[in-house]
């Protein structure tokens, strides 16, 4: 099936991503660290797909992987039914246009010399859309629709907080009319007060726009309240993805069982059992045989050395690679 055939906006297959770590012992071969090793999964169209993890695990890699900010070792992303491993520059740059991105530190991805309405303008220059007066008129709205007023366009990026900074780099994203946006850990770096007004900002937007968001973070409570379908990484890869009230409510994988562990919760009287996991995390320049997990986890066996567990489906949605917690299941 083609993407617009079966609702999917986004589809990764086996991407991977090594970095090389320098000469190995006696200078024979290079490591490489492998930050995104063999994942798939897919973005249906107007959904939000959660990517959680701790950090190092490969998150925003993937996403720029996707974007072709950096290019994939191995794999395949088609967006809207095009092979992006496939388009040339020209071809690459005229599908820029539906692929944005939001980054994480709304400071340092705004350049401190230009002024705010010239940041926002910059993508409709580049692409060449509309007159001097039409690309102004776009500032504008642009400014209206996150919030700003319009005299913000002649302000320079150190004189907003961090929050308005934030909604300066999703107006420069919405510029172009994408389809789809990468959402690289976007209110991490903000007060949790001014999270909040973000994240509701973005799901207003998506339902008023029509966007699809790829929602990148380690904060499981913000993913909890956006995302539709949500995926854990560990170490470079998938180790569980659902439908997000399915990972909330009934987490398969023991990694996924600690991490929702770790939520705070907003009762002083309640009381929740953490899953302390034990050991470091493994390099991923050397990860661990088999599961990548097994170092870590409580119910780990023998087996889990030796092979590398599936992705198996554990039930309608929810798919878990894990042999002692989904030892049968559709691939």
């Amino acid at each position: 099936m083609t993407a617009n055939e079966n609702g999917t906006l986004v589809e990764v297959r086996g991407l991977k991503k090594y970095f090389p770590a320098g000469a190995a012992l006696f200078g024979v071969g290079s490591d490489e660290v492998k930050a995104v090793d063999d994942i798939s999964f897919s973005v249906r169209r107007g959904e939000t797909f959660g990517l959680v993890g701790e950090s190092g695990c490969g998150k925003s890699t993937t996403g720029r992987c996707i974007l072709r900010l950096i290019e994939p070792t191995a794999g395949r992303v088609i967006f809207d039914g095009q092979d992006l491993g496939a388009l040339g520059s020209a071809g690459l740059r005229r599908l820029r246009r539906d692929m944005q991105i939001i980054f994480q530190d709304p400071f340092s991805s705004l350049n401190p010399r230009m002024k705010v309405g010239r940041i926002i303008e910059e993508p409709l220059v580049i692409h060449r859309t509309g007159t001097k007066q039409k690309r102004r008129d776009r500032v504008v709205e642009l400014l209206k629709l996150v919030g700003l007023e319009a005299g913000h366009a002649g302000r320079y990026p150190h004189e907003f907080s961090g929050g308005q900074r934030q909604r300066i780099g999703i107006a420069r994203a919405l510029a172009l009319n994408p389809k789809f946006i990468v959402c690289d850990e976007p209110v991490s770096s903000l007060d949790v007060s001014v999270q909040a007004q973000v994240v509701n900002l973005l799901q207003d937007l998506q339902e008023q726009l029509g966007l699809t968001y790829l929602f990148i973070s380690h904060g499981l409570s913000v993913v909890e309240h956006i995302s539709t379908r949500v995926g854990i990484m560990y170490l470079g890869k998938l180790v569980e993805v659902a439908r997000s009230q399915d990972i909330f409510n009934d987490a398969q994988h023991p990694y996924t069982r600690a991490l929702l562990s770790a939520i705070p919760v907003p009762d002083p009287d309640a009381r929740r059992k953490r899953l302390a996991l034990a050991g470091d995390i493994p390099t991923a320049i050397n990860p661990p045989s088999g599961c990548r997990f097994r170092t870590r986890c409580p119910l780990a066996e023998p087996r889990c050395a030796e092979t590398e567990p599936q992705m198996v489906e554990v039930k309608p949605g929810h798919f878990v690679a894990c042999m002692v917690v989904a030892p049968e299941g559709k691939k």
